[in-house]
């Protein structure tokens, strides 16, 4: 395991390459009365939906993203409301689902991204906020700010003063970021997927070197390039790979950010982690995917696309219409060490569930 190089569990990964390959995903039914499995062949899970649970005190408000640390505890961060302040907007839980603490009041109305980083012999959360408060940061585990950072005002795309108006503007002069990606030499990648469309490199103090991307069609550009990744699965050459959402593909690029190809075939994907030689890719329209190490589909999980964005309305805001075992809106998931995953939904009430790897 690579000091400098982690990301939601410590896991090693590789470039993606090849053609997405369509497979239904199973729904195998109920063990009882409280069991639902999902999946086929290796790739089966046990459905915990609402697995963390919040003390009364707090409520969810649209949950983001996920990640977890070496000790197994999960770490969740949601949008929240801008009007309560002092509202913590990221949740820690341990590896049952118990509420362990809660930070981060000023990422309120805005927190989106959250990963953990090893660097040495300790973990970094690195936390990214859109909206009014557009800022990223790295922090303790306990929520201690190491350093915080805006808008990379030397890279020439932002608005006048955009570092410092803490106002919501959205545009591709706005600084909106939305995830990381961690590189070899203590750098990192950051996503700002809701404002310029840039990919902006930083090294390992959190100084700006470069960018990379841009709005536009494709193919180096991008439509919302909400999530990003170094895909190091065993034996493939490491890999860019970002989640280009508005146009429902993945891009992958070369390690100084040279377009390679685009996988197609997604339905807004948002997110990616890895475990082993699978490839983990969250998407708005309600699945979760996994590819094998040659990015064949070997399981579309919870997949609910027709009925959620055809055929019933108002399914993210109405619980009653929840299926057991179905996603409505996958924002973040992420594996843990033993390849079982958490999944964050972009629903206004929040939910995160478990699935548990049963092979």
């Amino acid at each position: 395991m690579r000091n400098n190089i982690t990301r939601r569990r410590f896991l090693n990964t590789t470039t993606v390459a090849g053609t997405c390959i369509s497979m239904p995903q199973l729904l195998l039914g109920q063990k009882s009365s409280k069991e639902t499995i999902i999946g086929e062949g290796k790739h089966r899970f046990e459905v915990q939906h609402d697995w963390a649970k919040l003390p009364d005190k707090y409520s969810w408000q649209t949950t983001h993203n996920v990640a977890v640390d070496a000790e197994g505890l999960l770490y969740v961060i949601h949008e929240g409301h801008a009007n309560k302040k002092d509202h913590p907007s990221i949740f820690v839980f341990d590896q049952k689902g118990k509420f362990v603490r809660a930070f981060g009041e000023r990422f309120q109305g805005g927190g989106h991204g959250i990963e953990v980083r090893k660097e040495g012999t300790e973990e970094f959360l690195y936390v990214c906020s859109y909206q009014q408060v557009k800022s990223f940061a790295k922090l303790t585990l306990k929520g201690e700010t190491v350093w915080e950072n805006y808008a990379p005002m030397e890279s020439g795309v932002y608005r006048r003063d955009e570092d410092k108006v803490r106002v919501k503007r959205w545009g591709r002069d706005a600084f909106m970021p939305t995830n990381f990606a961690f590189l070899d030499d203590g750098g990192f990648l950051l996503a700002d997927g809701y404002g310029s469309f840039c990919i902006h490199r930083y090294d390992k103090d959190a100084n700006w070197i470069s960018k990379f991307g841009g709005p536009g069609k494709g193919e180096g550009t991008f439509n919302t390039p909400h999530g990003i990744w170094i895909d190091r699965r065993p034996g493939r050459v490491p890999q860019i790979v970002v989640c280009d959402r508005a146009h429902h593909s993945l891009q992958y690029f070369t390690m100084d950010g040279k377009y390679i190809e685009t996988l197609k075939g997604y339905g807004l994907p948002a997110n990616i982690d890895s475990w082993k030689d699978l490839l983990l890719i969250p998407e708005l329209h309600a699945r979760v995917t996994l590819l094998n190490d040659k990015n064949e589909v070997v399981a579309k999980l919870g997949e609910d696309v027709e009925r959620v964005t055809k055929k019933v309305k108002g399914v993210r805001n109405d619980s009653k219409k929840w299926l057991p075992g179905k996603f409505i809106h996958p924002h973040d998931a992420c594996f843990d060490k033993d390849g079982n995953i958490f999944v964050a939904e972009w629903v206004s009430t929040g939910r995160v569930s478990r699935l548990r790897r049963l092979n």
